[in-house]
């Protein structure tokens, strides 16, 4: 779980625009592409901390501010969960989060539950409670990845429908000879070069599908790398190596910044250091500094 949590986090980050527009087509007009977005991951620990309990499944949320160009809101969140195994509380931690967010930030709140589990009977929407005359009714919004048509989500314009695509064919695993969906992964990566679609969203989508499905046959998977090479040079002049090193180096880069974040956030907070010197303390730009000085004014409101 370890290794996908990881790979849904990093590919809802570089294709959250797509993954708005994917899910909330008839209201996309209502966000503000050009702002971009505030990933809050810190922020939603903070509210929901995780278990050390290494027997506890682990699960991928995200909390994203999202800014808007109509109404009286200038910006809401989306809280993202993708679920991949049965959970009878899952229901209930999505209702936790909800008002726990909506608490917290007092601002309009939509939620998304993906589900990219092989069971076709868990797909729980709703959260009620009834006690003593207190009642409580709760729905989100769900989306099961298994009961999508492949047509479709081939013939979408939209990038995410490659990342549920991917997902379809990572649910094959073990009902097809792995030849089979070698085949298949290859064709994914020949259509995803076929659209028109930015760069860094394609490498993107390319490593989230070569580590999403997986071969436990070595052989087969050296096979895939050598097919991908091959494809991604004759497309794109750039080899998956490359893509690889450059992923490697932006989340080395993220590791260095969260660090960075968090020692400024300790200076502000626990001493009286002027902007200025905490920024040569740390080795940040004076802006760096204010971005988070101005979050922990946000966020003690």
């Amino acid at each position: 779980m370890k290794r996908d949590d990881s790979l849904w986090k990093a590919i809802l980050e570089d294709v959250f625009d797509d993954f708005l527009v994917f899910f909330f087509k008839k209201d996309a007009h209502l966000f503000d592409f050009d702002k971009g977005f505030v990933f809050l991951d810190k922020e939603l620990e903070q509210l929901f901390p995780s278990t050390d309990d290494k027997q506890t499944p682990r699960f991928v949320d995200k909390l994203v501010k999202v800014f808007t160009k109509t109404g009286k809101e200038e910006w809401v969140l989306v809280h993202v969960e993708v679920q991949g195994y049965n959970d009878s509380e899952f229901a209930k931690r999505m209702y936790s989060y909800f008002y726990r967010i909506l608490d917290r930030y007092n601002k309009p709140v939509t939620c998304i539950a993906i589900f990219t589990d092989s069971n076709k009977n868990f797909r729980p929407a709703t959260f009620s409670y009834n006690f003593l005359g207190t009642e409580n009714y709760f729905k989100y919004n769900t989306y099961k990845v298994i009961d999508q048509q492949e047509s479709e989500l081939r013939n979408s314009d939209n990038p995410f429908a490659l990342v549920i695509l991917t997902v379809l064919t990572a649910l094959k695993k073990g009902k097809i000879p792995d030849e089979k969906l070698l085949n298949l992964k290859i064709s994914l990566v020949k259509l995803l070069l076929q659209k028109e679609i930015p760069k860094p969203k394609i490498e993107s989508i390319l490593i989230f599908l070569r580590d999403y499905v997986r071969f436990d046959n070595v052989e087969i998977m050296t096979k895939f790398d050598a097919e991908l090479n091959l494809i991604t040079n004759k497309h794109t002049t750039v080899g998956i190596k490359e893509f690889l090193l450059e992923r490697a180096k932006k989340e080395g880069d993220k590791v260095i910044n969260q660090k960075n974040h968090d020692f400024v956030e300790v200076l502000l907070t626990e001493t009286d250091f002027t902007v200025e010197k905490i920024a040569d303390k740390v080795g940040v730009s004076i802006s760096f500094v204010e971005d988070v000085k101005a979050s922990l004014a946000l966020t003690s409101k």
